[in-house]
């Protein structure tokens, strides 16, 4: 697809590699994945389906398709283009809307948060979980987050 190419460098401009996130960045995930929890946990009306999707079904998704993908094309991940931006919002927000999914995802999305902090793993959540299982860096463009790491990385 154009403008989803995949390299292995690691230059791109909103793009932080595993364990290079600064405080802001960790804090802003922090804060952020403790609001997307607290959503998740009482904004609706939640049940064990969200837990099942938020826990176990979103992040199965995300370590399958990204271990699937490390074994056809072992080189970094790194779609980070406007393209790889838009894709990312088009396939995710969904998510967050659909009252079946909205739930799960809000705690799939908030845990993975957690997970980016605790890895001080720049670049959009979705991939969090995947890298932390598969030992991985790979990135995909995330609007929320992409430019507060852009702008720290410069002040570094």
């Amino acid at each position: 697809m154009v403008g989803m190419e995949t390299t292995t460098h690691t230059t791109a401009p909103c793009v932080a590699a595993a364990g290079s996130l600064g405080p802001v960045g960790v804090a802003a995930r922090i804060a952020v994945g403790l609001v997307f929890v607290a959503a998740a946990l009482w904004w609706r009306d939640p049940n064990w389906a969200d837990v099942a999707v938020g826990l176990v079904v979103l992040p199965a998704a995300a370590v399958g398709l990204l271990g699937w993908r490390a074994r056809l094309r072992p080189e970094r991940l790194e779609a980070v283009s406007p393209a790889a931006h838009c894709l990312n919002v088009v396939l995710f927000m969904p998510l967050f809307f659909l009252p079946a999914t909205a739930g799960g995802a809000l705690l799939f999305y908030g845990v993975s948060m957690f997970v980016a902090a605790w890895r001080r793993s720049g670049g959009c959540e979705v991939t969090a979980i995947a890298n932390a299982v598969l030992g991985r860096d790979d990135q995909v463009g995330c609007v929320l987050f992409g430019p507060l790491d852009a702008a720290e990385a410069s002040r570094r």
